[in-house]
């Protein structure tokens, strides 16, 4: 997220968002995360979304390590820099998406939001990630998020991304055994 940020070349949709409230308000854009983590997983109370401990874990590591980035991170002044950043950060956010999905232990918040809205409406993925991926692009972008070719470099590799990391960051969870089974 930090070198996205840093690059000042596009945000992804959600970081739009974040970096578009950041512009309103008194918090920094970690804060802002956490925040909008936290709220997200209210929308998960009617959807009967469960959140797992990576869940939680989530809305505050996530937060927290983008504030973290953001201070050490500097913005280069090079535009062959900035595109470093900006392709590390896209790469880097598919590994890390890939750890925390592969982990099994509950989906982020974001994430959790699209799932309890498929499970409950039986509308498709496609449908719901991209109705919210663009609400919360259009209202950062209207908030000042910053929007540019990083956000069409996310949008077209983020999930081919995740892809190529998810075999290699799985963890095979053991089925449940049911004691009427046994």
């Amino acid at each position: 997220m930090a070198m996205l940020v840093e690059s000042t070349l596009g945000l992804d949709p959600w970081d739009v968002f974040h970096e578009g409230v950041t512009n309103q308000v008194s918090l920094s854009f970690g804060q802002v995360v956490i925040a909008t983590g936290a709220v997200v997983l209210l929308l998960w109370i009617p959807l009967r979304q469960m959140p797992g401990i990576g869940t939680v874990l989530n809305v505050v590591i996530i937060g927290l390590a983008a504030d973290f980035g953001i201070a050490v991170i500097s913005q280069p002044d090079d535009l062959w820099l900035r595109v470093l950043l900006l392709v590390g950060g896209v790469v880097g956010n598919a590994f890390a998406g890939a750890l925390y999905i592969g982990a099994a232990l509950g989906p982020g918040p974001r994430d959790g939001l699209w799932l309890g809205l498929v499970r409950r409406t039986g509308r498709s993925v496609r449908l719901w990630r991209t109705v919210i991926e663009v609400t919360v692009l259009a209202i950062g972008f209207v908030l000042g998020g910053t929007v540019g070719v990083g956000t069409v470099l996310y949008a077209v590799t983020i999930g081919p991304l995740v892809q190529l990391f998810l075999p290699l960051t799985s963890v095979q969870v053991p089925e449940k055994v049911s004691v009427a089974s046994r």
